[in-house]
This record gives C-alpha cells, structure tokens and sequence, in this order.
C-alpha cells in the first residue's frame, strides 16, 4: 500500500509541474500570437493599376444552392473584368449545377468557364480540379475559392494589390462564416477566427503553418516551381496547407497574409453536427500528414495544452491541487485567448460573436482532445465520397 502511495505521489510530483507549463507557456504563445497579429501590415483598397490576370478556380460538386451567389459576387468585382477568368470545374454535380453555371455565362460580362471533370476515381478530388484548371488557366495568379462561399466587390483588387506591394509568392486571405442564427453559429465562427488568426500570425512571425483553400492565392509559375500537389497528391485534404508549406520553404519570406476587410470570404455554418463532425474529422486528418515540423509541433502542442486544462480539471476534483490553483490555471490560458480572439473577431467584423468566448471557451478543450483522436481514424466521407 506504501509502495502505491509512493508511486501515486512521485507521478504527481512529475504530472502538476508538466501541466503547469503546458498552460503558462500556452497563455505566453497565444499573447505572442496577438503581438504577430498586430505586426501585418494592413493592405486597404487602393485603385493602383496591376498587371496580374488571375483565374479564380472554383472546384465544385452538387452546389445548386450556393453557385449562383458566387458568381454574382465575382460579376460585381471592382477588378477589371478583361484582367481576371473564373474556372468553373464540376466535379459530377447530379444537381443543376452545371446548368446555372452554363446559364449564368452566357449573359455575364466576366469570362466563366464551366469544365466538367472525368468521372474517375480519386483520392483526391479538389486537388484534381485544382491541377486540371491550372493547366488551362491563363492567368499568372491562381485564386481558389469554393462553391459556398461569398465574396465581396473589392475581393480581387484586394488580392492584385497586395501581391504587387509585397511580391508574395502566396497570399492567404481571411475566411469566415456568414450572418450567425444561432448559438451554434456563433461557437463555430470564434473557433475558426482562431483558426484565421493563428495561421496569419504564424506567416507573420515567418513560420506559415495554417491557410484556408476557401481564400487562398498563388503565383502560378510558383506552383509549378514546387511541383504542385506532387508528394501529397495522395491525401485526400491538404490542398491549401500543403502547398503553402511546399512554397514556404522554397521562398522564405514569400508568404502573405492579406489583412483587408474587403479580402474576407464568408462561407455558411454547418447547420448539422453530423457535418460538422465530417469536416473537422477531414481538417484534423492533415496532421499526421504534415512534412514541415512546425505546423505537426504546433498540433501537437495545442493538443496538449488543452488536454493539460482537462487533466487539472480532473486533479483539481480528486483534491491534488486546490480550487484556487485550478482557477489561476483557467485564467492563464482564457485570458490571453479572450484577448487574442476578440481581436480576430473585430476585424473579422463579428462583434456579436465576441460575446460567445467564453462559452467556446469552455469546451474548445473537449473539441481538440476529441478530434485529435477522431483525427487518427483513416477514413471519412465528404461530399457524399468515402476518402481516405
């Protein structure tokens, strides 16, 4: 019975301080998160003349409901329409898809290309789309977008203008959700704020880690220079991520994040924790993929951070560390979170979500410890495909 005492005591003595750590580092990391975020340079719209084209390539399958929008936003670009095309690629829509994409071209004043993709299997699908449209693009810029998103009128000049002041190689741009109905509308939009805002803030400090397909820009000449997709083309996600890293480390420095609010794509809330679930499953599946430490260290270290909040939790209800200590811990970790966010989400323009913090907050630890194991399964569906 000693002897257990004696073990119980000793990893005790060994577990407190690790967790300790976990979460005093992980309040440090996020306020110097907030500091990188401060430091982007805020590029407004500015009416300079570019010399890009750029191809906005739209992969999409069974996207009746949201097609039409989109390509109503980007006929109401500021950009000239002679300097920009839209690659409209239909990857086996059994909706009319294709037939508002087809109708929708004939009286528009932008150039829209409907390419309808071989019915052959893949592992995956958006990064043939992607590839497909890029060997017939004719732009020098690549702009990816998806088939549910919305865009706003100074969306490409935001893109031309921040790629002729700062030569980037890659530019990522913000994403969002559209106007929040409800509670669960709300907890998502903070949860992926952290998202945009990590991602940006690590390009700022010069380690990109985290980017978003949904608003994402590229040199073509750059895509090439990579190898585009190869290496990585057998992982169903990763088409934004992996690419950025590939260019990241054969351009150090030539990755931008496009801090405008005109730049910001807005995209719909899962309205189902069934789909919800099935996209985050598909997010969280990249890591294990990862190649550059940086973005797998930063998984890992977020999963433990929050599993170390959890593990208090559980120490403060066993007796092992007083009320008082587990509170500290929980400002330690909230406190800078709070900050961090609230930041993100006024630039984001969602104030109303600010309000919804802290009861994200409250179960983000439970989310990332969950996906994080969910993550290791090997497969997952999406958009009605079994993928791996």
């Amino acid at each position: 019975m000693e002897t257990e005492q004696m073990i119980e005591q000793y990893l005790l003595s060994w577990l407190i301080p690790v967790i300790g750590s976990f979460i005093v580092s992980y309040g440090i990391f996020t306020l110097w998160l907030t500091f990188f975020w401060n430091k982007i340079k805020s590029f407004r719209d500015s009416a300079i003349n570019s010399p890009d084209f750029i191809s906005v390539i739209i992969p999409v399958r069974n996207e009746a409901e949201n097609i039409g929008l989109l390509l109503q936003d980007l006929a109401h670009q500021s950009f000239s329409f002679s300097q920009f095309e839209i690659l409209v690629m239909d990857d086996g829509s059994t909706d009319n898809t294709a037939k508002i994409v087809r109708d929708f071209s004939q009286h528009a004043a932008c150039t829209i290309r409907l390419i309808s993709l071989p019915d052959i299997a893949t592992s995956s699908p958006k990064k043939r789309a992607i590839e497909t449209a890029i060997s017939g693009a004719k732009g020098n810029l690549i702009v990816t977008t998806d088939g549910d998103c919305r865009v706003q009128p100074g969306w490409l000049q935001a893109i031309a203008t921040c790629h002729k002041a700062t030569g980037a190689r890659l530019i990522s741009a913000p994403v969002t959700f559209t106007e929040e109905t409800s509670l669960t509308d709300h907890l998502q939009t903070v949860e992926f704020a952290s998202l945009i805002g990590s991602g940006a803030s690590a390009i700022s400090a010069g380690h990109p880690s985290l980017c978003n397909g949904a608003n994402l820009t590229y040199e073509k000449a750059a895509f090439h220079a990579v190898g585009g997709f190869d290496g990585v083309r057998h992982i169903a996600s990763g088409d934004d991520e992996f690419l950025m890293h590939k260019i990241a480390a054969k351009y150090p420095g030539g990755v931008h994040f496009l801090k405008n609010p005109q730049a910001i794509v807005s995209t719909s809330a899962h309205k189902t924790w069934a789909g919800f679930f099935r996209q985050r499953k598909r997010w969280a599946s990249k890591w294990k993929h990862y190649q550059s430490r940086t973005p797998l260290i930063l998984a890992v270290y977020i999963f433990m951070s929050n599993l170390s909040l959890l593990l208090s939790g559980l120490l403060m209800v066993t007796g092992n560390i007083t009320f008082s200590d587990f509170l500290t811990l929980v400002a330690i970790k909230c406190l800078p979170e709070w900050l961090f966010l609230s930041t993100i989400l006024k630039f984001l323009q969602k104030p109303r979500s600010m309000w919804y913090i802290p009861v994200t907050q409250l179960f983000y630890p439970f989310y990332v410890c969950f996906f994080g194991m969910a993550a290791q399964g090997s497969e997952y569906i999406w958009k009605g495909r079994k993928l791996v």
